[in-house]
């Protein structure tokens, strides 16, 4: 059976990218996917100078995180756009990671979030140049869900659109 891990693209507290990944990984289920998620707001607070260049491996917390990416086939980032961008501390996750044993002929998906109405396009176009660098393959359809707090009520995602973006998305993803 395959198994996808999701990664929610930021640590920021009160972010919706968690709650889209949740949703995410709910879909998967439905049709018979099981999924694991990486929240970022989980990444140990030092991480930064506990885990990765001359420190890598030293940080049992991300250790773990790190040994989750690399067995991964498949990923799907979550992603918030922040400064036309993603957020830095997903850059600095990505650093953190084997280079170039996490990516290397693994596949993955992008959904960008945003409160405004780009959906995250420059982010998901940042991403997917690392990710192509790092030698993932990355599916093209990448839904963007603009003015996301509009749609969100609790763990529901009221906008028709949207669903069946993410439904395609995935069932894409999963032949990929």
């Amino acid at each position: 059976m395959q198994s996808i891990l999701i990664i929610s693209g930021t640590n920021r507290k009160d972010a919706v990218s968690p709650t889209v990944a949740r949703l995410y990984a709910a879909m998967l289920q439905d049709v018979g996917v099981s999924s694991e998620i990486i929240d970022l707001q989980d990444l140990p607070n030092d991480f930064l100078v506990s885990a990765l260049y001359e420190n890598s491996g030293k940080n049992t917390k991300f250790n773990i995180m790190r040994e989750k990416m690399k067995a991964a086939e498949k990923f799907v980032f979550i992603l918030p756009e922040y400064n036309g961008s993603f957020p830095g501390v997903l850059k600095a996750f990505i650093d953190g990671l084997d280079f170039p044993d996490t990516f290397t002929d693994k596949k993955c998906a992008l959904v960008g979030v945003s409160a405004g109405m780009l959906g995250s396009s420059h982010a998901m176009s940042h991403l997917t140049d690392i990710l192509n660098y790092c030698g993932t393959h990355v599916l093209a359809r990448k839904p963007r869900l603009t003015e996301i707090a509009k749609y969100l009520n609790g763990d529901k995602l009221n906008n028709a659109w949207y669903n069946e973006l993410l439904e395609l998305q995935i069932q894409e993803l999963i032949k990929f």
